[in-house]
């Protein structure tokens, strides 16, 4: 009969790591293709008002977005508390509406520019006639589409009561 002998010396086989550069790869190639990055700084508050109906945009390309709302100061009270129209990293005024809104659809592929909508995020607090003298801006320089951006659900979810 053959005796077993146990080997106490005994240890185990190194653990093999030339798969772990594929698997880095594949994980960062996914979250570079899924992430999204955020293409505007927000610089005015915008608590979006509340909907019962509303239909989501799908195709992103086509969208000029103009935000309006009070200026968040961050400490910095030179800029007042009246709302502000915010398009592309910056404050702007009525008069400038026009002209950013005609830069945008040029940055526009030209297929694209006949099916471009204009999408307002106006804070809930913001009086509707900036808004219609928004729209009668757009209106002259014939973009016609607007969307108005909402919130799904109870707008004073967002709000703070302790005021």
């Amino acid at each position: 009969m053959i005796k077993f002998k146990k080997n106490i010396n005994r240890t185990l086989p190194p653990v093999s790591t030339a798969s772990l550069p594929d698997i880095v790869f594949i994980l960062l190639f996914f979250f570079m293709t899924v992430t999204v990055m955020k293409n505007q700084n927000l610089l005015v508050a915008n608590t979006l008002p509340k909907a019962t109906e509303s239909e989501k945009l799908h195709k992103k390309d086509r969208v000029i977005e103009i935000y309006v709302g009070k200026p968040t100061n961050d400490g910095n009270n030179s800029l007042g508390s009246e709302p502000r129209i915010q398009m592309e990293d910056r404050f702007i005024s009525l008069n400038e509406v026009e002209d950013y809104a005609l830069q945008a659809l040029v940055k526009m592929p030209e297929h694209l520019r006949g099916v471009a909508t204009v999408s307002l995020k106006a804070d809930v607090g913001v009086k509707m006639g900036i808004i219609e003298d928004i729209k009668k801006k757009l209106r002259s320089i014939n973009l016609l589409k607007i969307n108005y951006t909402t919130y799904q659900g109870n707008v004073f979810d967002n709000l703070d009561h302790s005021q």
